[in-house]
Parts: structure tokens; sequence; C-alpha cells
């Protein structure tokens, strides 16, 4: 039985694929894994021979792994009969000390009801229960709050999932063959965001619009190519229309806001003029006595426009590039109208 580098770093990427519980290779498969890990770490591809040789290496001693053959949605799989790990990896006495200190902290958290491993793995590190000293807001009333840990999972474990949703303005149970890639919190609810499988284009879901999951383990899951983080960079909220531009938007906030609105941007983009620019602005909108102005580039949603509104009167938006000015002074007088059909 060889022994080289070579091998054992092989042996080490077998291992890793069938002890994947959440996923089901046949011989093809590992052998296209196999090659991708090598080329990834920098070695040269091998053949799907010498990937048949080093899974018999495998089950020969000293390793003895517990490999068995299984037939599932029409092709033979292999994977480990047990939990079992050839190259399983102990954590040190630090680490051990400050994984614990992190789960002191995690656990103390509001919004984690159903990520039961957590609790295992705290109890399995001996950490105690302390007072809580950090609270997350928290919706009480969010509907399939349990699909969280459930969709952590399958993005931890990068399943492909087949997602079951409807619409608020259609009950109609639609699915859809899905990449799961981040769980984004905002404004107290909860959304999917991740891939179709049948273009790639990027789709955000409500976790309260997802009625069932059902993962696609025999499916192969393709990672995102882009950076998620910056497809929040020019949007407040969550809802990206990639086909509408960035729009500078200046917008006056008066004195009992403008505190307020300096310690919490609108958006990451937002900047307060002074000097000889706020007298131009002083000069230009001479009613608004008092307050600041400010600037945010942004393209925009639904969230941006309810944010811009939220304010009230403490907030004027002056004027846009596109349509955001008029969209929030449209909405400001459709408030109005409701207040005066209902005003006694």
């Amino acid at each position: 039985m060889p022994t080289n580098k070579n091998a054992l770093i092989r042996y080490k990427f077998l291992d890793r694929l069938l002890s994947d519980r959440n996923h089901c290779y046949d011989r093809r498969m590992l052998w296209e894994k196999v090659n991708e890990m090598l080329l990834d770490a920098g070695f040269k591809e091998v053949t799907r021979r010498c990937i048949e040789t080093d899974i018999e290496d495998l089950q020969d001693a000293p390793f003895n792994a517990p490999i068995e053959e299984y037939f599932w949605n029409g092709k033979t799989c292999l994977k480990y009969k047990r939990t079992f790990s050839i190259f399983k990896e102990e954590l040190s006495r630090e680490e051990i000390n400050l994984l614990r200190e992190v789960l002191n902290t995690i656990g103390q958290f509001k919004g984690l009801d159903h990520f039961e491993w957590l609790d295992k793995l705290k109890s399995d590190l001996g950490v105690k229960s302390q007072r809580q000293i950090i609270s997350f807001s928290n919706n009480p009333y969010l509907q399939n709050s349990n699909l969280l840990g459930t969709l952590f999972d399958h993005i931890s474990n990068e399943v492909v999932i087949n997602l079951y949703y409807h619409t608020f303005a259609d009950s109609t149970v639609r699915d859809i063959v899905f990449h799961p890639y981040l769980l984004k919190q905002y404004n107290d609810r909860w959304f999917l965001i991740g891939a179709a499988d049948s273009d790639q284009k990027i789709l955000t879901f409500a976790l309260d619009r997802i009625d069932d999951v059902e993962p696609l383990p025999a499916k192969k899951y393709v990672r995102c190519s882009k950076s998620l983080s910056e497809r929040f960079d020019d949007i407040v909220g969550v809802t990206l229309y990639e086909d509408r531009a960035i729009e500078h938007i200046l917008f006056w906030v008066s004195d009992s806001s403008k505190g307020y609105v300096t310690t919490k941007p609108i958006h990451e983009s937002q900047k307060q003029f002074h000097g000889d620019k706020e007298q131009q602005f002083r000069s230009e909108f001479p009613t608004l006595d008092g307050g600041a102005f400010f600037s945010i580039d942004c393209i925009s949603n639904y969230e941006l426009i309810r944010e811009l509104t939220s304010f009230g009167k403490d907030l004027i938006v002056l004027r846009s590039d596109g349509t955001i000015a008029e969209d929030v002074r449209k909405r400001i007088l459709e408030t109005n109208e409701k207040y005066s059909q209902v005003r006694t």
C-alpha cells in the first residue's frame, strides 16, 4: 500500500467525502470531487483508477474503513456505514476553552431556539448557563422560524434543496430547485438568499413565505461565484432590482431627528454636508429651518421608501437622480389622503 504524501492527501479528501452524511457520491463523483480538492490544494489530478485503488486501500489495514455501497436515485453510492473518520482531529485545550467562551456568549442570544445542536455542543464541552447579558431582537410571531436550523444545516453542508413557497398575493404553492447561500435578518424577519438551479439567478425568499424544504443530496451543489456581501452594498434591506441604477438622494432632517440619523445612517454611503455646501442648500431651500442636509447613493426598493417615509415631517427628500424623490412624495400624499378620509 502506498504511503507517500500525495496518497495520504487523497486519503484525507476521500475520508471527508465518505463521512459526509448530507451528500451521495458514486465512484465517478468521488473521483471528480477529489480532483477538485487536489487542484484547489495545488496538486495534480489523478486517474479514476487511482481513486479506485485508494478506496480499496482505505478498506484494508491499518485503516479498516467501514465503507458500504448502496443504491440511491439510480446510482451506486459509497459512504461509511457509521460515524467514522480516519483523520478525526481533536481540539487542543486552548481551542476548547476558546470555544466554551464563544458558546457562553452565543447561548445567551435570543432567536436560536431551534439550534438543538448548539445545546448539545455546549453540554459536550461543559458550558454552564449564565445570566443573559446580550439579547437579539426577536419576533415571536415570525412564521416558519423552525426552518432556520434546517436551512442553516443545508447551507453549511452545501446541500441543494427543493424549495416550496407561496407569495403574499397568491397562496398557490410553487417549487424551485435552489442552491441556498445565506440567511439574512432584516427588520425582525429572516430571508434566504440563494441561486435558482435553472439559471443561477440570485433570488431572495422570506422564511414566512416558505412552505417546505426537501433536500436533494444527489444533486451537485454550485457555490456562489459572487460576493453576497457586495450584493447588499447599494441597497437598504434585502430586495435588489438588478435593472435599476444607483440614485444620488439629497434629503433634509430636522433638529429632533438629525442625531438619530447621524448615529444610525440610513445607508452606509450617507454623508452630511457642512460649510459652503450646507449654505448652498440653505439658500436653495429657505423654508427648512435648522436641521441638517444629508445624501445617500443607493438603488430604489420598497425598504428604502419605507425607511425614508418613516420619519414623517422630520425627513424631507429634496431630490434624486431617478424616481425616489417622487415616490416618497407620492406615498406621503397618499397617506395624507387616507388620513383625510378617516378624519372625523
